[in-house]
């Protein structure tokens, strides 16, 4: 698929996303969620669930933070973010303490090979 392609596609899709989300959601400050899954290098995801965990502390507009094991793969995660803006979520990346975390874990991460982007609208 061509890379204008694909992005004509993700357009639509972000556009059907937008109109499906309830108004009450439209009219509030929209929150931020990302969900993906992460590779550790075999035999590597405890140690890298530890370094996850480290950076996890105070982390402004931070509303969940969720590191789950993949039941298919010894050596994935997913992990489930909700963030009370997109801009919280970029701030974060700056923290010192996440900063530290990600360069202790970045040589046993074996891949990032999906996440999606939501809009998260309803939960506990």
């Amino acid at each position: 698929m061509t890379h204008n392609r694909r992005d004509m596609l993700t357009l639509a899709a972000a556009g059907l996303a937008a109109s499906t989300v309830p108004a009450g959601a439209q009219e509030a400050k929209l929150k931020f969620g990302l969900i993906g899954q992460m590779l550790a290098q075999p035999g590597k995801r405890d140690e890298l669930i530890g370094y996850l965990k480290e950076a996890v502390g105070e982390m402004p507009g931070c509303i969940s933070y969720v590191i789950a094991l993949d039941t298919a793969n010894p050596d994935a995660l997913w992990i489930t973010e909700v963030w009370d803006s997109r801009e919280s979520h970029m701030a974060s990346l700056r923290l010192p303490a996440v900063r530290a975390a990600i360069v202790r874990a970045r040589p046993i991460i074996a891949g990032l090979p999906q996440h999606f982007e939501t809009v998260p609208v309803a939960g506990v």
